[in-house]
């Protein structure tokens, strides 16, 4: 995913001398082509987060179209007041990019972990958030983000889906992606996930279950018409998301539900419960250790469907 939105900002900024690309004193690897070829267009600020979106705000004041840069939680939780009160409350086009969503850096510990992100970003008014699956997705939504008003924030997966035919779909702000048809369950993700709900829709194939699976990317705005449609074609709907329950992907879904004025027979929310994960380890076994597994997806349906 991190290729694909490097590919799509380096596009950006030969397109427009406004578009400019701040880091927090991360990522030079990936950004050594977008530096030499737009030296005037790349800051670095240090490790100062605050201070990056404080940059940033100044910068879209001024008529720029800005992307801050950084890893984990750390260009959300460390410069939340900024990005409240300097960006969001003035309506301003900064896109602020995380690389390392979820477990993405487990093996760094909890202070790493991007698991409350999702619900903290989209609580404040006039935000975007959008978790892509593919690296499709994340090239789309950095080309589109770039003319959405307002602060948005996309979170990147260090892993991603392949396991799809429907991996090309570009990507429309406020839309899901249907990656998998199914006619008797519905999967709801976001992220790089997205593959384990896919693995598992495969898996239930064999038990003559027939799950469709959603690339939710944008958590907010949320696709309501499209999840209206999932209540009406589907026995039960199961979220799934790395990340917090509370106030996540699948808080937004249900919220969804109540304002269509529809609810699933059947509904379950995969995702972090209301704790830390203290744990050290590899992305797949933390997911594991919290139930974020084909295993509990397929389990959880086939329970679902002896009722």
């Amino acid at each position: 995913m991190r290729n694909s939105t490097i590919r799509a900002l380096i596009e950006l900024a030969g397109n427009n001398k406004n578009v400019i690309l701040i880091t927090a004193d991360l990522g030079f690897g990936i950004f050594e082509d977008f530096v030499k070829k737009f030296p005037s267009q790349f800051i670095n600020v240090g490790v100062a987060e605050q201070n990056m979106i404080g940059i940033a705000s100044g910068l879209s004041l001024e008529g720029k179209i800005v992307f801050v840069y950084s890893i984990g939680n750390f260009p959300t939780l460390r410069c939340l007041e900024q990005i409240r009160n300097d960006a969001c409350y003035h309506g301003l086009n900064i896109n602020i990019i995380c690389m390392g969503a979820g477990f993405s850096y487990g093996a760094l510990g909890m202070s790493h972990h991007a698991t409350e992100d999702i619900a903290i970003i989209r609580a404040l008014p006039g935000s975007t958030v959008i978790s892509p699956s593919t690296d499709y997705e994340a090239y789309f939504a950095t080309m589109s983000v770039a003319d959405q008003k307002g602060v948005c924030y996309l979170r990147l997966d260090k892993s991603k889906t392949h396991n799809s035919k429907k991996l090309d779909s570009s990507l429309e702000i406020g839309k899901g992606n249907i990656l998998k048809d199914g006619s008797d369950y519905t999967i709801i993700s976001c992220g790089g996930i997205t593959e384990v709900a896919l693995n598992a829709a495969f898996a239930l194939d064999k038990h003559d279950i027939s799950c469709q699976v959603i690339s939710m990317h944008t958590i907010k705005p949320i696709d309501n018409e499209l999840i209206k449609k999932c209540i009406s074609n589907s026995k039960g709907i199961l979220t799934l998301e790395e990340g917090n329950i509370s106030g996540g992907m699948g808080s937004a879904v249900l919220e969804a539900c109540a304002e269509v004025s529809s609810f699933p027979n059947k509904i379950k929310m995969l995702g972090i419960q209301d704790s830390f994960v203290s744990r050290i380890g590899s992305q797949e076994f933390l997911r594991n250790s919290v139930g974020l597994s084909k295993k509990n997806i397929v389990d959880t349906i086939l329970e679902w469907n002896k009722s």
